[in-house]
């Protein structure tokens, strides 16, 4: 995990001012990935104390922007954040209890941005979602 001296840096190289309501939600998304809005604002409000709902959408939006966060939202699911930023991985998704992780590309370096018809488009990023059951849900009985 990044130091707070880390994130005041990537902060500054993104050309954004560093400020505490970005650094405690920067941190946030570092120590809890794929964290949703809510749980983000509970992490920030255990450190700075009073943060507004509005103030934490604003950070994370400038934070995507600036490309040090990525926004994902499985079908179904609130969006989340993850600092897992500058490859191409996709997600695996637990459809009992929501639990996600990050899944690798199969074979090399992205291979799924190959796509076998662009239709002119320059694709950067391809989405994928693999579902199932986490192993925590698999051995838990069904009542």
């Amino acid at each position: 995990m990044p130091t707070t001296s880390d994130i005041e840096r990537m902060l500054r190289e993104a050309a954004l001012r560093v400020t505490r309501p970005r650094v405690a939600v920067l941190s946030a998304v570092f120590d809890h990935p794929h964290a949703d809005t809510d749980s983000i604002i509970g992490v920030v409000r255990e450190g700075l104390g009073e943060v507004s709902h509005q103030a934490v959408y604003d950070v994370l939006r400038a934070l995507t922007t600036a490309g040090l966060v990525r926004r994902i939202q499985p079908p179904g699911s609130v969006a989340r954040y993850e600092s897992r930023v500058g490859d191409n991985h996709h997600h695996v998704v637990c459809r009992s209890c929501g639990a996600i992780a990050d899944v690798d590309c199969a074979v090399g370096t992205a291979p799924c941005l190959t796509a076998s018809h662009d239709h002119g488009f320059a694709i950067d990023e391809a989405e994928v979602v693999y579902w199932g059951l986490c192993p925590e849900c698999t051995t838990t009985p069904s009542s």
